[in-house]
């Protein structure tokens, strides 16, 4: 815990229920992920009447921004399944109960405004792939004044969001520097 602190700004701590593990997939991992992104049918993301540059692909569940609930989605890619499984024993959680991945491309300048993760999931994890990022964070609902914390994701590092970091915070990320992708595992929530 100590070292993730280190990775915000002085005086800050982390939110309660983020969790930042850097090297978290190895350098051959990543490049098998990267292969298998590079065959996925990516499309931009439409949020209501908005569409974002990111370019995504959703398994197990899309999500309706005008009706705001659940679509149908693939089953989870079959290359995304051992990850899935590192990630569940990661965070001691059986695999299936990540019925649900997001994969995103982020081209360079691609950003992704402020926001909490839809309400039907529960626990998020990210896996950061081929560049760095930034992620913010600030508390939601936001007020004038509060502080905004930042972390570099690094290329192969893993985060978690739950509890307070998943409910009682914002994130977002600033336009990337270099092509990125992310992979989100989400739980339903209960």
């Amino acid at each position: 815990m100590a070292r993730q602190a280190e990775l915000f700004a002085e005086g800050s701590a982390l939110p309660n229920g983020l969790v930042y593990l850097p090297g978290f997939v190895s350098g051959d991992e990543e490049r098998g992920l990267v292969e298998g992104i590079g065959a996925l049918d990516l499309r931009e993301a439409k949020y209501r009447e908005y569409t974002a540059r990111r370019r995504v692909a959703s398994f197990g569940a899309g999500y309706d921004f005008d009706a705001n609930e659940l679509t149908p989605a693939p089953l989870i890619a079959p290359f995304l399944l051992p990850l899935r499984d590192k990630v569940a024993s990661w965070l001691h959680v059986a695999p299936d109960a990540f019925g649900y991945a997001l994969v995103a491309e982020y081209r360079p300048g691609t950003q992704l405004g402020w926001h909490r993760d839809v309400p039907q999931f529960e626990m998020v994890a990210g896996i950061s792939l081929a560049s760095a990022c930034r992620m913010r964070f600030r508390p939601y609902p936001p007020k004038r004044g509060d502080p905004v914390l930042a972390l570099d994701l690094e290329p192969r590092s893993a985060y978690v969001l739950r509890g307070e970091a998943r409910w009682g915070w914002q994130h977002s990320i600033p336009p990337t520097p270099a092509l990125r992708y992310s992979i989100t595992f989400r739980t339903r929530r209960a």
